[in-house]
């Protein structure tokens, strides 16, 4: 019987194992009776962290969810509240605090979710416990983003408010949904619409002075009158504007005080609390009941795992945004967005090239601002406040693009110069032309000028051409006034030299002639008009100039280059031709020559 024994003992240990990791994997249902953190506040109480117990009990559910949460100043009621809605007492229900601090930390939800068949679907209905705004030892932001994260996680936003509605609640709430829809649309990237949560304002007081608490609400979201164009008034306006998409969604009730005695309610049941604040108490969880759909992303439901997962997404995106106060509203924010917006500007209009056209600019510039409004309006912060935004944009846009059309003047000017400089130099060279070419002038002229209409760009331009035209037109008539002065002093030389060549060197009797022809006809008209420049109107002279003009610059020889090494071959050949005799075997045919010297002729003298 022995190895009996020992076989039941291993069969209850396999047993009892079982047991332990059914119990690991399905923890006991009292266990989740309570209320669990599911983000808490960092140590410097700015940013949110994930608490691992909460989202432990909500990954458990595989029904689709739907949360409740409360929302509203510290010190309000909300876990009382909330205590109420799950009719738990104080001492198993959320912690209730009777001290000035606040009790709950972050967002906190009651671990088993309450079962309800909506539209013959089985939801599973988390109720969210909020850390209020307004106390002590915390910032703007870490208010701003407990309340965005509620408002974007909840199916029913219950915003709970003592005695009344003022501006800054409001303010507040239009603040927080949209920051809600801005960082529900930038999960993982993408661009989904954003379901606005069911709004029910909550009012507890006693007193509604003959106005039902719709009204309350209806008076308190209509829009300011402002005759007067106040901007305070505009800004109000603006809030209100903000929230008129949550209109439909958005349901007012009002609950009366459960008792006098504030700080023992906790220690009170039922039958201690106000009649009627039982009676609306009651009505209150039969509409919340009625509100109830479940959390939808992207048109489909969540269960705990998914729920967990999307709170992850949106608290990271949450922490990393720069999100600002409420009372900045969205233009803080938006900061970011427009520095972004600048940079991509500056770097689209730095791509060009300066100096540019002032039309090129202006395109160039049309096109980066295209751009970087469209990134503006693709990440902006809040659909209903951009004005703002949008004009400091465009404010620090056209700054930039002064910037640059200053730039561009500058370099405008610098090359239009550094041209006008090089044209300048060009002229005073055909200035000073060896041999004076009027062709040779007018083709530089034609190449200076075109370099100078292709190269000078921008805004200077115009200016730089009124210049341009005078220098041209300057040097233009400097240079026909000298031109016919120089070439009648090189026409005179020519003559002469050419005599003494046809006399002394080849002895061409019909070069020597044309050549005194020449000096005869410059010399004697001269003399007659007493000017050179009157040879410009002299027909002869229009042919001599043609002549000189072909023969000086033409498209194959420029003999103002060449002239040096021209005279030196010329002499050259002549030398050849005199020293070497040349002149006897290839000059016989050319009549008339000198045959000889006078001396040695065979012809008998006469007296």
């Amino acid at each position: 019987m022995g190895w009996r024994s020992r076989a039941s003992a291993v069969a209850v240990l396999w047993m009892l194992a079982a047991v332990v990791a059914v119990a690991a994997l399905d923890p006991d249902q009292d266990e989740l009776e309570r209320a669990f953190p599911i983000v808490e506040p960092d140590h410097g109480h700015t940013k949110l962290r994930l608490a691992k117990e909460g989202l432990e009990a909500i990954k458990r559910i595989e029904t689709p969810i739907a949360a409740v949460a409360v929302i509203g100043p510290y010190r309000s009621g909300k876990s009382f509240l909330l205590n109420q809605l799950l009719s738990l007492t104080c001492n198993k229900g959320f912690g209730v605090g009777h001290m000035r601090d606040t009790k709950t930390k972050g967002i906190w939800v009651w671990g088993t979710p309450i079962e309800l068949d909506v539209n013959g679907s089985k939801v599973s209905v988390l109720y969210l416990d909020t850390e209020g705004f307004e106390s002590i030892g915390k910032s703007n932001v870490y208010d701003d983003r407990i309340f965005a994260l509620a408002t974007v996680l909840s199916s029913i936003l219950i915003y709970n408010l003592p005695e009344t509605i003022r501006e800054a609640d409001i303010s507040r709430l239009s603040f927080a949904v949209e920051i809600a829809e801005e960082f529900y649309g930038r999960v993982k990237g993408q661009d989904v619409a954003f379901e606005p949560a069911k709004l029910l304002w909550l009012i507890q007081r006693d007193f509604l002075q003959g106005k039902s608490v719709q009204q309350m609400v209806d008076e308190a979201l209509q829009r300011v009158p402002n005759n007067n164009g106040d901007k305070y008034i505009d800004e109000v306006n603006r809030i209100r504007d903000s929230l008129a998409f949550m209109g439909d969604n958005s349901t007012a009730f009002s609950l009366p005080q459960p008792h006098l005695q504030r700080t023992k309610l906790c220690d009170m049941d039922d039958q201690e609390l106000d009649p009627l604040y039982i009676e609306r108490r009651d009505e209150l969880k039969q509409i919340v009941t009625s509100m109830i759909k479940p959390k939808l992303l992207q048109g489909r439901t969540l269960n705990g795992k998914e729920f967990v997962s999307f709170l992850r997404q949106i608290l990271e995106a949450l922490n990393k945004g720069e999100i600002p106060s409420t009372g900045s509203l969205v233009e803080v924010f938006n900061k970011a967005i427009l520095e972004r917006c600048l940079k991509l500007y500056n770097e689209r209009m730095e791509r060009v090239g300066l100096p540019v056209s002032v039309d090129k600019l202006q395109l160039i510039h049309n096109l980066a601002e295209d751009e970087a409004r469209k990134l503006f309006d693709k990440q902006h912060f809040g659909k209903h406040h951009t004005t703002r935004s949008i004009l400091k944009l465009d404010e620090e846009m056209r700054k930039v693009f002064g910037n640059f059309g200053f730039a561009n003047e500058y370099q405008s000017s610098k090359l239009c110069e550094a041209k006008f400089s090089e044209c300048e130099d060009k002229m005073e060279h055909l200035q000073s032309l060896k041999l004076p070419s009027m062709a040779k002038f007018n083709a530089g002229f034609l190449r200076c000028n075109q370099s100078f209409e292709m190269e000078c760009v921008g805004p200077a331009k115009e200016s730089y051409e009124r210049r341009m035209s005078k220098m041209l037109a300057r040097s233009r008539a400097l240079f026909i006034k000298e031109y016919n002065n120089k070439l009648f002093n090189w026409l005179v030389t020519f003559s002469l030299v050419m005599i003494v060549i046809a006399r002394f060197v080849i002895k061409f009797f019909l070069l020597e002639v044309a050549a005194w022809v020449i000096f005869i006809f410059l010399e004697t008209y001269t003399r007659l008009f007493w000017s050179s420049e009157l040879l410009y109107y002299n027909p002869i002279w229009h042919m001599i100039v043609s002549s000189w003009e072909t023969i000086v610059y033409n498209p194959v020889l420029d003999i103002d280059r060449w002239v040096i090494p021209i005279v030196v071959v010329l002499s050259f050949l002549a030398v050849y031709w005199r020293c070497l005799g040349v002149r006897k075997r290839i000059g016989r045919s050319l009549l008339p020559l000198y045959r000889g010297s006078y001396g040695s002729s065979s012809r008998p003298r006469t007296d």
